[in-house]
């Protein structure tokens, strides 16, 4: 199934990530050249969440099951015609719709992973063929079903020695030996958001609100001691294990500007001992938090890394282009979930496809 022009790839990348920030959406065009993948991004939006729908995605983890099944088929009906509207103001014209969809579970322990967002939903609304559910064919080989950027890392920007990505939970992508390996590190966005709202805002601008804040050591050192820093890789983090391990660390009685100094000092602490110990040289950041100035700072003050912060549009894109690829990676019937990132029982061919009415 290969749909290019003049050797070029066409695809829209769809992400919504677990900072509930809104939906992004890339304009992606892929070139492969003996081996050698290439790509430019040629439009990107966000499109926010109203108020309505981000209250429905935060409440699905404890919704009622026909709450969820109706919420599977609105939300696709939502992506599909956002993607309508954004090809309409781009006036781009994928091949396909490429979309991660929302997570609402991830416990690969227990065999199981549920990403909300219909592809049969957004296919009809958006006239187009769509790839989703890329995560569960991962999850049926024992793996954990993510990450699943780390091939898409590899062969699109490759010439970093790691990319980290600090979004909802923070993730790294790196060469270790002659295998790419990849996990989740800790929460970054979920939590600092979280407390924010205690204060009424969005989030934390720039870490100011932290960096104002002092840190409670003992309560640094209980999130320190955590089991899941120490567990083998490949691993990967989840609602259920947030609520299990992080909420209580949110809810004591401190301010929420030292909760939130604590928790940076936590995140750049966690970050910088996997730096250290996979001796990673150059860092590419990217999601969220690489605008929040003082986590950044503290990561400098902790690591020996250099970080490479690059424009916005990859910042805030990048997941949602690294799903257009994988995407096209599952169109055309190649390998875009490496085993060694994830610890299934081997490499393999993630994503579902829908086909719209002619």
């Amino acid at each position: 199934m290969e749909n290019k022009e003049g050797g070029f790839f066409k695809v829209t990348g769809v992400m919504s990530g677990t900072s509930l920030d809104g939906i992004d959406f890339a304009a992606c065009v892929f070139s492969e050249d003996h081996g050698e993948w290439n790509f430019r991004i040629e439009h990107a939006t966000t499109y926010a969440y109203s108020a309505m729908w981000k209250n429905k995605l935060k409440s699905l983890f404890n919704a009622a099951a026909n709450d969820l099944a109706k919420t599977h088929f609105d939300y696709g009906k939502l992506i599909g015609m956002l993607s309508k509207q954004f090809h309409q103001e781009t006036g781009f014209d994928p091949y396909f719709i490429s979309s991660h969809g929302h997570t609402i579970f991830h416990d690969p322990a227990n065999g199981y992973t549920t990403q909300i967002g219909s592809g049969a939903a957004i296919a009809t609304a958006a006239s187009k063929p769509v790839v989703c559910d890329f995560r569960a064919n991962d999850i049926c080989l024992g793996g954990q079903g993510a990450p699943l950027v780390p091939i898409g890392d590899k062969l699109l920007f490759g010439k970093y020695d790691a990319c980290l990505n600090l979004g909802g939970f923070s993730n790294i992508s790196l060469d270790s030996g002659n295998k790419r390996i990849a996990f989740d590190i800790c929460p970054v966005n979920t939590v600092l958001n979280l407390l924010s709202n205690k204060i009424n805002l969005d989030y934390d601008k720039d870490g100011k609100t932290a960096r104002q804040g002092r840190i409670i050591d003992d309560i640094l050192k209980q999130m320190n001691s955590l089991p899941y820093y120490t567990g083998p890789i490949p691993k990967s983090l989840g609602t259920e294990w947030l609520n299990q391990n992080f909420l209580q660390f949110l809810n004591n009685y401190n301010t929420v500007p030292d909760l939130l100094r604590t928790i940076t000092e936590h995140i750049a602490i966690q970050i910088s001992d996997v730096l250290t110990n996979f001796e990673i040289r150059k860092t590419l950041i990217t999601g969220g938090g690489a605008y929040n100035k003082f986590l950044i700072e503290r990561l400098k003050s902790l690591s020996h890394s250099e970080f490479i912060i690059p424009d916005n549009q990859i910042i805030d894109i990048k997941e949602a282009l690294i799903f257009a690829f994988l995407g096209l990676l599952r169109w055309k019937g190649e390998v875009n979930c490496l085993a060694s990132a994830t610890g299934a029982r081997e490499d393999n061919i993630g994503g579902a496809i829908y086909l719209p009415l002619k």
